[in-house]
């Protein structure tokens, strides 16, 4: 239930009391009052050591940092012992207030009156007691100092004039949510922004906010036909020296009174204006103003208020209204959870009053039905939140400027990590990852692939064939036979032999060569390492149809590149090969199955056709100074449920047995085959970006499915030409890409100041990046996105940062 008290001190002033105090209570929805009658003394003293809290709360300003406002106080201070101000003689000198005044009201006028108020009221109601009064120092005081307000925790204060009149209003159409017009004023010195962040998280109203508006534009909305449920400024604003009026500065240059404005505010009281909120300094000139305007409700700062205090004061106070709370039960919580800034900010708890209008319906803040009782602050996003601004242009000059400079010292920052080589590894496990996320591909059909595992070699020493390495020259010589069937396009033996035919068998290797172009390999020195002797071919071996076995692997031990071709630097060595073994057998391929040949560009570059290989640099992509010599792309990748299964392949022994159907065998003429060993004891197994995301047993990729996997690459980008190969943007076009989401990520910084909304929307945006990036590189575009997105999150905390170092003006902190 509630409570309704008024205390009417009708005569008198602090120099001769007050002679006659009037007390009524009232029941919720009653009409006839209870009423009692008492006094209070004389307080000269209490009205002295007033003026000196006065004092000493004005002398702490400057010790606080708080922009002392310069007007004329509404009591006289004396400046007598000002200057040796202390924060422990300002705590002593509140106490002994908060004594003195409770002690004037126990006097023995005063007692019929409280005891009546003890006698009637429960602590457990809720209880809204309004002064009513004209003497302005006793408007001004901290009545939340009575020790009732201690005993009764459902009570608040209010103040209001004696005369008071009901509020003409016209009826409106029910509203589905509140409207509040918010004016953010001149903020010089102050962060008014943050106010506006608190309104934007109060999804219970629509709020349309003025940012340092003109006279006539404030004029104009506050004659809006719709109405406003809530007036709210934030800004500067002080009362005058005879404490009647006040005055709020709306922007740089306009400081207007409430009788400037009168006409246009009684045309939002009479369209239902219920609530003003002045969260600023100095209210109580203006709350004198708006009660000859019979505004319903108000909330101001008593005093000078710092900018940290007016904050948190909003905050508690909105959310005290969305737990469910009415008028004055929220703002005794807000206020009293201002008390954990008093170390910093000296009372604080304090500076919030009300002032009531009597005669309006005293309803609680308006209607919040909308709401669920549970409901907490929600982001912007999620709100239906209506927002109008006019743009601020020396905010909005001063936002672009922390944007720029941060994005570029960001931008320089990654550039600089990204130049060390400290990017390196996580930028090649990102290429990893949208390798293995790229969509499964069709079989080459172009390609045969004969695998030797350790079931074939046992089924060969189960024939008694004699074993040279893991093909016997038995084996080999049926295997070729046998080959002829499937006319291949070209034969390619991935296996290391000093002698690819015995001298019994010379007459058979004549033949094979002459009716299908057979291809060997050796092994040279790589670039990165490798056996200093190097393999050397088949002896008597055409030179034109061996090629070097060579891979290039990463510092991380993954084969991600292909080496095409390189010069051997030592001509004496065991192979001299200088273009390797899939290469020559995709020339061939394209040489005689579609007459294509290739040609050098003038940087000495591969075409075919149209297609040009981009030769890999030093720093290409994600890479930092590797050793690019020779002629090396990137490894464009086909996987067919998975990377090994890029190619149709049979085992030696279903060929040797001749299990394979003829139309099977029909189906497969003219391919390339390849044959070579995969069996676990060979050796010859490479880390590929698949080997991370494949089981154990198979995560390394035998050779002959590599050479498969680079002449397939070959064969589809010149062929194919919806399988490019893998791209990048030169150096300059990453540092551009980095720095471009660097600006979006502090642009949503400067836009989005609360923390929840910006986790969300820079959560999504993280997301839009990562698409984009997967789009490009399932078109084969390596585009960087490890310092894209270190960008993207370091920039909204620069930026944050920064907004908060360089605020608008350095003069102050009080609203």
């Amino acid at each position: 239930m509630s409570r309704f008290v008024t205390l009417n001190l009708a005569q008198g002033d602090w120099r001769q009391g007050f002679p006659l105090v009037i007390a009524q209570i009232w029941e919720a929805g009653g009409s006839i009052p209870m009423r009692s009658t008492g006094g209070l003394p004389a307080a000269p003293e209490l009205f002295g050591l007033y003026r000196k809290w006065r004092s000493f709360y004005e002398a702490l300003y400057p010790g606080l940092g708080w922009r002392h406002v310069d007007e004329k106080p509404v009591i006289e201070i004396e400046q007598d012992g000002v200057n040796q101000v202390s924060a422990d003689k300002f705590r002593a000198l509140c106490q002994q207030l908060q004594y003195s005044f409770n002690h004037w009201l126990k006097a023995d006028q005063f007692r019929p009156i409280d005891q009546q108020l003890r006698t009637q009221l429960s602590p457990s109601e809720e209880i809204r007691i309004i002064i009513e009064t004209e003497d302005n120092p006793l408007r001004s005081f901290p009545w939340r100092l009575w020790d009732f307000f201690e005993d009764y925790p459902q009570a608040e204060l209010a103040i209001s004039a004696q005369a008071y009149n009901r509020p003409l209003t016209v009826s409106q159409e029910p509203r589905e949510r509140m409207r509040i017009l918010a004016i953010l004023g001149n903020s010089e010195g102050i962060t008014v922004e943050r106010d506006r962040t608190l309104l934007q998280q109060f999804a219970a109203a629509e709020v349309v906010f003025l940012v340092e508006p003109q006279r006539q534009e404030l004029d104009q909305w506050l004659w809006h036909d719709q109405g406003w449920d809530i007036l709210f400024f934030a800004g500067h604003s002080a009362s005058e020296a005879d404490g009647n009026t006040g005055r709020i500065e709306i922007n740089l240059t306009d400081h207007l009174t409430i009788a400037q404005l009168k006409n246009a505010l009684k045309a939002s009281i009479t369209r239902g204006l219920q609530l003003a909120i002045f969260n600023s300094c100095d209210g109580l000139g203006l709350a004198r103003s708006l009660a000859d305007l019979q505004i319903p409700q108000l909330i101001v700062m008593r005093e000078p208020v710092p900018d940290p205090v007016a904050h948190d004061f909003l905050k508690h106070l909105l959310s005290a209204f969305v737990a469910g709370r009415s008028l004055y039960p929220a703002v005794r919580e807000a206020s009293e959870k201002l008390q954990g800034l008093e170390t910093q900010f000296p009372c604080a708890s304090w500076l919030p009053v009300i002032c009531q209008n009597p005669a309006a319906s005293l309803s609680d803040w308006p209607n919040l039905q909308a709401q669920p009782p549970d409901d907490r602050f929600v982001s912007p996003s999620s709100a239906a939140l209506s927002v109008r601004e006019k743009p601020r242009p020396r905010d909005a000059k001063r936002l672009w400027i922390v944007v720029g400079l941060t994005s570029l010292l960001i931008t320089g920052l990654i550039i600089g990590i990204r130049a060390l080589g400290l990017l390196e590894s996580a930028e090649l496990r990102a290429y990893d990852r949208f390798m293995q996320l790229r969509p499964d591909e069709a079989q080459d059909e172009r390609l045969l692939i004969v695998t030797i595992d350790d079931a074939d070699i046992q089924y060969q020493q189960q024939l008694g064939m004699t074993m040279q390495g893991s093909l016997s020259d038995q084996a080999l010589g049926l295997l070729l036979e046998k080959l002829q069937r499937f006319e291949p396009r070209s034969v390619g033996l991935d296996l290391y032999r000093s002698e690819l035919f015995p001298v019994a068998q010379t007459d058979l290797g004549a033949s094979i060569q002459t009716d299908i172009p057979l291809f060997v390999i050796c092994k040279v020195p790589a670039p990165e390492g490798g056996d200093p002797g190097g393999v050397a071919p088949p002896s008597n071996f055409p030179s034109d149809y061996v090629g070097f076995s060579d891979f290039l692997v990463d510092r991380d031990s993954v084969l991600r590149r292909h080496l095409l071709a390189f010069k051997n630097p030592d001509p004496a060595s065991d192979c001299t090969a200088s273009n390797a073994f899939n290469l020559l057998i995709a020339l061939h391929y394209l040489e005689t199955a579609v007459g294509i040949h290739y040609e050098l560009t003038p940087n000495k570059a591969f075409q075919f056709g149209d297609t040009v290989f981009k030769r890999l640099t030093a720093n290409a992509g994600g890479y930092h100074r590797i050793d690019a010599s020779g002629y090396q792309i990137l490894l464009n990748y086909r996987s067919y449920r998975s990377p090994q299964k890029m190619a149709q392949t049979l085992s030696l022994r279903e060929i040797l047995a001749d299990r394979i159907p003829a139309d099977s065998i029909e189906q497969l003429k003219g391919r390339i085959i390849l044959v070579g060993v995969t069996g676990v004891s060979s050796g010859d197994a490479w880390l590929t970006p698949y080997s991370l995301a494949q089981v154990q047993a198979s995560k390394n990729m035998p050779g002959v499915i590599l050479h498969a996997q680079m002449i397939t690459q070959i064969l589809s980008a010149v062929l194919d030409h919806r399988r490019p190969l893998i791209w990048w943007w030169p150096e300059w076009g990453e540092i551009l890409w980095i720095w471009a989401w660097a600006t979006v990520g502090g642009t949503l910084a400067g836009l989005i100041r609360h923390p929840l909304p910006l986790s969300a929307v820079g959560m999504a945006t993280l997301g839009v990046l990562y698409g984009i990036c997967y789009s490009c590189f399932i078109q084969a575009g390596w585009i960087p996105i490890i310092p894209t997105a270190i960008g993207l999150i370091l920039a909204p905390v620069g930026v944050t940062w920064g907004l908060k170092q360089f605020p608008p003006g350095e003069k102050s902190d009080c609203h």
